[in-house]
């Protein structure tokens, strides 16, 4: 998936809210203001000496300028989810929010879920900081993971049944689940990435 911030690209393998599940939020802020905020969060995590704002992408549904900002008077569109992506020690990121029925709501959500996770580090947990983490890094783009196909990851032939990808899932999730010995996040993460493939190829919730 080629990542654009606009329209709005949504990170594989995240769900969304439901429409009629959104409302509108307490914060006390302003489309700038989040917008601000959240890329200042992003700086503090990643370092001022490293942070390029060129490799911060904000996708929304908010049309661009022709200077690449976002025209943040226009009107909130129909899906105001907010993606970003961007780098943490080499490795791509990113959080999504649509819980809210405003851009800047949503953007100044992510823009607090990053000052949290900071916080974990700055409390001297950073091992923990660093599993919280996991489940934030970008998954592979629709399809494949590198070269293969979610049925190479789940080791399934030509011919398959949706009780066979399950049952393969779990042995495989039993060996490379993080907390084992043989254990890979990464490995772990294209298994989860794959299931989700498997369910929709079967139609299954």
């Amino acid at each position: 998936m080629t990542v654009e911030a606009y329209p709005l690209c949504w990170p594989e393998g995240w769900p969304h809210t439901e429409s009629h599940k959104r409302e509108r939020s307490r914060f006390n802020t302003s489309p700038d203001l989040a917008r601000r905020n959240l890329l200042n969060e992003i700086k503090r995590l990643i370092g001022k000496y490293y942070f390029k704002r060129s490799n911060v992408i904000i996708s929304t549904n908010i049309k661009l300028r022709l200077d690449g900002e976002p025209h943040m008077s226009q009107r909130t569109p129909d899906e105001p989810g907010v993606a970003v992506y961007f780098e943490y020690k080499k490795k791509p990121m990113v959080f999504a929010c649509d819980r809210w029925s405003l851009v800047h709501d949503n953007l100044h959500s992510i823009g607090k879920t990053i000052e949290a996770l900071r916080g974990i580090e700055r409390w001297g947990a950073s091992d923990m900081l660093e599993r919280a983490f996991t489940g934030f890094e970008q998954l592979p783009s629709p399809g494949t993971v590198g070269s293969e196909s979610w049925q190479d990851v789940l080791q399934v032939g030509n011919q398959f049944t949706f009780e066979e990808c399950e049952k393969n899932y779990k042995t495989l999730a039993f060996d490379y689940h993080p907390d084992k010995p043989t254990g890979s996040n990464e490995r772990m993460q294209q298994l989860n990435w794959a299931r989700r493939k498997a369910r929709e190829f079967f139609n299954k919730p």
